[in-house]
């Protein structure tokens, strides 16, 4: 009556995937869960959860997501639905579309940003009915 179903391997084990220090990846990344990022990456990312580029980290290529921490460097385009949060020894360059923004003194933050605090779905296929009348 009350059977539980067995909890699978990924979830026994937590939901962040990572990727190390000294590691490159050339290609896109698309995640349901949460992503810490220590390494490099030349493509796009995308995911449900929230991304952590850390300090030694760099991403070259778009990502869209729900939150994101960053301290490495970024360029490209980043769509955060909620948080976006700039560490101190970030550097960012590009394109940021997000719900809500902090950025911590001393990042380097050389983008346009548009807050959009109610957008549902953040992956666009063209412009929106605001940016078509604009």
């Amino acid at each position: 009556m009350f059977e539980k179903s067995p909890k699978s391997y990924t979830d026994l084990l937590g939901k962040t995937n990572r990727i190390v220090e000294g590691t490159t990846i050339t290609g896109d990344i698309i995640s349901p869960s949460d992503f810490r990022l220590d390494g490099h990456l030349v493509g796009n990312f995308q995911s449900k959860g929230k991304i952590v580029i850390g300090p030694a980290a760099s991403v070259k290529g778009d990502i869209v997501c729900k939150n994101a921490d960053i301290e490495g460097k970024y360029e490209g385009k980043i769509q955060v639905l909620e948080i976006l949060n700039i560490k101190s020894k970030a550097s960012i360059h590009g394109e940021v579309i997000c719900g809500k923004l902090s950025v911590e003194p001393g990042a380097e933050f050389s983008a346009t940003c548009v807050m959009k605090p109610h957008v549902k779905n953040m992956v666009s296929n063209g412009p929106t009915p605001e940016e078509k009348s604009a």
